[in-house]
């Protein structure tokens, strides 16, 4: 598919309406007598998990993009993929009287394609790819990895490796019930490190996390992917 340029994007977004007609934005605020908010023109919005902060933020500043704007929802909901369309709907909701253009920082995440349904009734647009190993490590890439037969991985990124007990070993109960490890991890062969930035410090830490669940490790540096490569394509002149 070709890629659209930002002025064929605002163009489709100008013509977009929700089925009902007025945005939600639109009804809330003429019920009650209030003018709409001061549009944020020329200015893009970012809509994002709270686990990609720090890699969006890099890319941002390494390729200029000065008139992107990031918010982010609480990295916490990787816990409960049940509750990330909603959340994420809300988001858009409540900023779309600001911006014109709003773009979604997440893949599918575990919401069995109801976020992408979610954004296409939204008219927004989201990252490609099932989740966020893929799209680091290139959807195509990861893809001939998994038709390889690479299913046995369990896989970390630079935000899990540093949250390691929080979004990993606690949720799990393996901080009061160690002996569970074996039963968890059993189907597992292998920790893939999945690396954003070069840091020995965090490549040490991805192996100690190897070791406490007993798998063989493995590093990959996949810098960001193609979350870099969607973000210039959404921000592009």
């Amino acid at each position: 598919m070709a890629r659209r340029g930002r002025a064929a994007r605002l163009t489709e977004r100008a013509a977009w309406r929700p089925p009902t007609g007025r945005s939600l934005e639109e009804k809330s605020l003429s019920e009650h007598g209030l003018a709409a908010p001061e549009r944020k023109v020329g200015r893009v919005l970012l809509i994002a998990c709270g686990a990609l902060a720090r890699e969006i933020l890099a890319i941002k500043e390494a390729n200029g993009m000065d008139h992107l704007d990031l918010t982010c929802l609480p990295a916490k909901l990787h816990l409960y993929p049940d509750q990330i369309t909603k959340s994420v709907e809300a988001a858009v909701l409540k900023h779309r009287a600001v911006y014109d253009e709003i773009f979604i920082g997440y893949a599918d995440c575990g919401t069995g394609g109801q976020l992408e349904r979610k954004c296409a009734e939204l008219g927004v647009e989201m990252v490609k790819g099932p989740h966020c190993y893929s799209f680091f490590e290139g959807n195509d890439a990861f893809a001939n990895r998994s038709d390889a037969g690479e299913i046995t991985a369990f896989y970390l990124t630079d935000f899990l490796v540093k949250q390691f007990d929080a979004f990993i070993w606690r949720p799990m109960g393996l901080d009061k019930n160690p002996e569970l490890r074996d039963m968890i991890f059993g189907n597992y062969t292998t920790l893939v490190y999945q690396s954003q930035v070069e840091d020995p410090g965090l490549l040490a830490k991805a192996k100690e996390c190897a070791n406490r669940m007993g798998l063989r490790f493995e590093h990959r540096h996949t810098g960001y992917g193609d979350l870099e490569t969607q973000l210039r394509d959404w921000t592009q002149d």
